[in-house]
């Protein structure tokens, strides 16, 4: 998974600092954390959302689905502004955790223990979104075309879902890594992601992944690693053509700028696709 609010290149981990507690395991295992360090550009995320549901949607955007929702973090946000919300994830851990943000701010809980892959809403929404490189953990193909088919499904004639994620290049050095830092309170949360090998034939990337985690009393690390699918441009019209009900209607990056589209290109990495089904 990228952070749009993603900074400094690197190609690997980082030096480890003296006396720190060092345990392995999935980030998603731990929400609170997760939630501190991908959830600071909600603002911005939440802006570019409503801009592209009000510029690309056929309809009126009144209820919003996220897939793979992890801890929910524009749900609520969304919430907030008036929209009827509802999200579906793997991780039991992260969904509780989304539902009880949810429950704090007054809101149903809507969120669901799910696969992406295979899922099916009890009402199609108007729009849906997934900005950050989720769809990538899907292993195959089928698996993809599968997700893709959900969504049509979940969405009403008109309705769009923003798709985001990292592309392989296919001119140019693709980025290394990526870090990031993000606070909360007395809690600070510095991210490291890079590139541990890709295998092209195989069409995986295999990525370590560090959390430190600094509190007043603690510091700690997490220790992860995550296998994404690679997808190049090509790849990406390739699968779209599979699935025909959802056309694309325009193309950003992760500045979420929704006055500055962009024109994929050989170099292209980080882009959003404005996907909507046709009536």
């Amino acid at each position: 998974m990228s952070n749009p609010a993603a900074a400094a290149k690197s190609k690997s981990a980082k030096s480890k600092p003296a006396g720190i507690e060092t345990v392995a395991g999935s980030i998603y295992d731990y929400p609170v954390y997760y939630d501190v360090i991908f959830g600071a550009d909600w603002k911005k995320e939440t802006e570019f959302l409503e801009a592209a549901f009000k510029k690309h949607a056929q309809r009126s955007v009144k209820s919003v689905f996220e897939p793979a929702c992890g801890t929910g973090r524009l749900m609520v946000k969304l919430a907030q502004r008036g929209y009827k919300v509802a999200g579906n994830d793997l991780n039991p851990k992260a969904i509780d955790y989304c539902n009880k943000k949810l429950a704090k701010a007054g809101f149903p809980q809507t969120g669901e223990v799910a696969d992406m892959s295979a899922f099916q809403l009890k009402k199609p929404v108007d729009a849906a979104f997934n900005l950050i490189n989720t769809v990538r953990h899907l292993p195959t193909e089928k698996h993809a075309v599968n997700h893709l088919k959900c969504m049509v499904e979940a969405l009403v004639p008109g309705g769009i879902y923003l798709l985001g994620l990292h592309l392989l290049p296919t001119e140019g050095k693709p980025m290394a890594g990526e870090s990031w830092l993000a606070k909360r309170g007395t809690l600070t949360v510095s991210s490291h992601m890079w590139t541990k090998k890709v295998d092209l034939q195989e069409r995986m990337e295999y990525l370590g992944m560090t959390l430190d985690i600094h509190t007043p009393t603690r510091l700690m690390r997490i220790e992860d690693e995550m296998h994404y699918r690679t997808y190049t441009a090509a790849q990406m019209r390739e699968l779209f053509k599979k699935v025909p009900a959802l056309e694309c209607v325009e193309t950003y990056d992760f500045l979420c700028d929704i006055d500055d589209p962009i024109k994929i290109n050989p170099r292209s990495e980080d882009v959003i696709y404005v996907l909507r089904k046709k009536k």
